[in-house]
């Protein structure tokens, strides 16, 4: 199997630790252990943790307490994987075949459709488009895109990287047009939780009988080091994607998995959570106020997640204009080329507010050298 560069994980593993500022980041500014294991009680019984292997789907304890976040679940409709990133590529490897097609909502993150090419697949976007303000989806464009041989739609709700969210009647009519052709309907929920203007984004979860979810710790718990994802499903999808993460990395860290499962106790999920929000709807006016004094940048509000899907005009590609940005002012932005959208940028806005504010004002030097010009 060929699998073609991943050309965003590439980008940022090469630069995102060589560059002075780096706003190329989708989650809020990490957590530290010592805010995770912050009573005696806790310190101790990290440190008498053994490092064996634990059970290579996750621990019970921690697939019960992700199961608590699906109504009707169990630990039986859990799979804990190293990251969202495992989740989505297990998932792939046992629901793709050569010769299938998937629909994929677009803009989004480019794993998806990079595994579906490699495993055989066909890929066909399905558009989200700005309308009155907003990143909408057309679902009768869908039923146009699936036939016969549509094996998944897959969905990333929040979305990355325009911010937008699927609302619940909008996931009921996806999963009524996939359940006409017997397709899977995958939603990505890693950003889920990190609302900005709204609680809990609507999940697929419980839908439809072939519903799956992907999430993990990274982008709304701000612990993305924990490599800790997950997929939710009914149960005999599950014994298969355990026997085909026994081919990959076999198990969590069992560190991980215990951090994990003090992560998502309850009280602590909430007060991690209410963190992201509050990081995110603090910093999201420092990014507005300077999109609005900057010539030829125009944007939609972003719903959740700590991200600005950009627009601007000015003459020059994308990658082009990332690159010199990083050359001559050590500031990482992500190219909408990366998300075949030419003419963006994405802008993480999930850090300290006065480094945020300080790339912002690079970027904003260097914009005003190149000049913005009608689109």
């Amino acid at each position: 199997m060929r699998i073609e560069t991943f050309a965003l994980e590439r980008f940022q593993s090469i630069w995102e630790n060589r560059v002075a500022w780096n706003v190329s980041e989708s989650g809020v500014h990490p957590m530290r252990v010592v805010e995770l294991v912050d009573t005696t009680a806790l310190h101790d019984a990290m440190l008498q943790q053994e490092l064996g292997y634990p059970q290579t789907n996750g621990t019970i304890e921690l697939r019960d307490a992700i199961a608590a976040m699906y109504p009707g679940a169990s630990a039986a409709h859990v799979e804990v994987t190293n990251g969202g990133s495992e989740a989505n590529c297990v998932l792939l490897m046992r629901l793709v075949e050569p010769g299938d097609e998937i629909v994929l909502m677009t803009p989004n993150y480019m794993q998806v459709p990079g595994l579906a090419r490699a495993l055989g697949a066909t890929v066909r976007p399905w558009s989200l488009r700005e309308r009155d303000g907003r990143w909408t989806l057309d679902t009768a464009e869908l039923s146009t895109l699936v036939n016969a041989r549509t094996r998944a739609i897959f969905l990333c709700n929040p979305n990355n990287p325009t911010g937008a969210r699927v609302d619940a009647q909008t996931l009921d009519e996806i999963c009524r047009i996939a359940s006409t052709v017997g397709a899977w309907v995958v939603g990505d929920e890693i950003y889920r939780g990190a609302e900005r203007d709204a609680d809990d984004t609507p999940s697929v979860w419980g839908r439809y009988e072939r519903a799956v979810v992907t999430s993990g710790l990274s982008k709304a718990y701000g612990l993305p080091g924990l490599r800790i994802g997950w997929i939710a499903g009914p149960p005999d999808l599950l014994s298969d994607l355990w026997a085909v993460h026994d081919y990959t990395t076999i198990a969590p860290g069992a560190l991980n998995d215990r951090l994990a499962r003090i992560a998502l106790e309850p009280g602590r999920r909430q007060q991690i959570l209410a963190r992201t929000r509050m990081i995110i709807r603090n910093n999201y006016p420092i990014v507005r106020r300077w999109i609005e004094h900057q010539p030829g940048l125009t944007h939609v509000a972003p719903e959740a997640g700590a991200i600005v899907f950009l627009r601007y005009a000015h003459p020059m590609r994308s990658s082009e204009l990332a690159e010199q940005l990083r050359d001559r002012h050590s500031v990482l932005v992500v190219a909408g080329d990366f998300f075949d959208m030419d003419g963006y940028l994405r802008i993480g806005f999930g850090s300290d507010p006065e480094y945020l504010t300080s790339a912002l004002t690079l970027i904003g030097e260097f914009l005003s050298t190149i000049g913005a010009h009608a689109r």
